[in-house]
């Protein structure tokens, strides 16, 4: 993936909220990721989601943190204040408490957002705390790979 972001000329940037920056420590494990990956905004709680990725406090009320709204306004929200070219958002349930019959635990979403639209998911992850937020962010750079490849098809 961060060949695909090479290819391309992209930087890549995160917004991460139940994965709390599994996501970001993925990619900078990677000799030379530096070249593409600009950084990461681990929005843990509702505030900083608002004030350092400007969701707008009427999606968090509207739909819940835990929603593809909130995840698509995170992926936009960390492209423009990282200045990066794609970004990718986690937020979900990671359990073992706070489901609830309509957003269980395990459930996750994620968004990739470039320069010519995005891509969003919306996933239900088995196991305990460490398989979900591991999980979690595996998908959130399977997404990645997903919206650069579609970028690829569409420049041929």
């Amino acid at each position: 993936m961060l060949g695909l972001l090479r290819e391309q000329g992209f930087t890549l940037a995160t917004a991460e909220s139940c994965t709390g920056g599994l996501v970001a420590a993925r990619l900078t494990s990677v000799p030379g990721s530096s070249d593409v990956f600009l950084g990461s905004v681990v929005a843990y709680s509702d505030e900083v989601k608002r004030a350092e990725l400007d969701v707008p406090a009427e999606l968090l009320e509207r739909h819940g943190a835990v929603s593809a709204e909130v995840a698509a306004a995170m992926a936009r929200g960390a492209r423009a204040r990282l200045g990066a070219d794609v970004a990718v958002a986690v937020t979900g349930i990671a359990g073992p408490g706070g489901g609830t019959p309509e957003k269980p635990v395990g459930l996750v979403y994620l968004h990739a957002e470039g320069p010519d639209g995005g891509v969003g998911r919306e996933s239900s992850f088995p196991g305990d705390r460490a398989a979900i937020r591991s999980r979690a962010a595996v998908g959130a750079l399977h997404l990645v790979r997903r919206l650069l490849s579609r970028s690829l098809d569409e420049a041929a």
